[in-house]
């Protein structure tokens, strides 16, 4: 297995630096993407979309709990017996204990899917999972969100009871919340997956295997 090459801290630090520069370079463009995104224009979307919850149904409107940010992530469903790798490792990654964090700033996280929701709660169990996971099956959420049978995070902002849309995101616009994803693009073998630029050597593997 190849390890990265011994060089003197002289040598190091002279490494280290120019890598700085250009994490530099990408947190200001980071920021600066980040002042656009705050910047988007909103579209209204209907707040009746209603979803089977664990206390009973609920609107769209309802999901917000009272606050004026909502941010929805929408699991994939791919059947009865399945469940999407990438979606699971999302959602394994969600820190539960930052969700009071998250709503005492007037933001509400719900993981939505077209699963019924006998199968949601049986995988909430399975998983250990306490994170607020309602069904959409029989509406048109997802197709109307662009989702269709993929996954995808969007975000809303409610102005007293009408609800707009301001973003949407899929793919690696998603995979950068990933906490355990973004300690790993710190260390030294990064995630191992097969499709990153590694040095020859290094353990990689298939990104769900």
């Amino acid at each position: 297995m190849g390890k990265p090459e011994v060089v003197s801290a002289r040598e190091w630090q002279r490494a280290r630096d120019e890598l700085l520069v250009a994490e530099k370079e990408v947190t200001r463009a980071q920021d600066a993407v980040a002042a656009l995104r705050r910047r988007l224009p909103m579209v209204e979307f209907d707040a009746g979309y209603e979803f089977d919850a664990p206390g009973g149904r609920k609107t769209l409107l309802d999901l917000f709990e009272g606050r004026d940010q909502l941010v929805v992530y929408q699991f994939m469903d791919i059947g009865p017996d399945d469940f999407c790798g990438g979606c699971t490792w999302l959602t394994d990654s969600v820190p539960v204990t930052g969700l009071p964090a998250l709503a005492d700033l007037g933001v509400t996280w719900v993981t939505v899917s077209n699963m019924p929701p006998a199968q949601i709660e049986a995988y909430k169990e399975r998983k250990g999972w306490t994170l607020p996971f309602v069904s959409s099956r029989g509406s048109s959420f997802a197709d109307d969100c662009g989702a269709g049978g993929g996954f995808m995070l969007s975000v809303f902002l409610r102005d007293g009871d009408r609800v707009h849309r301001t973003y949407n995101t899929t793919q690696r616009g998603v995979d950068r919340l990933v906490f355990v994803n973004s300690v790993l693009d710190l260390t030294p073998f990064g995630r191992q997956q097969d499709w990153e630029d590694s040095p020859p050597g290094w353990p990689q593997h298939p990104t769900y295997g």
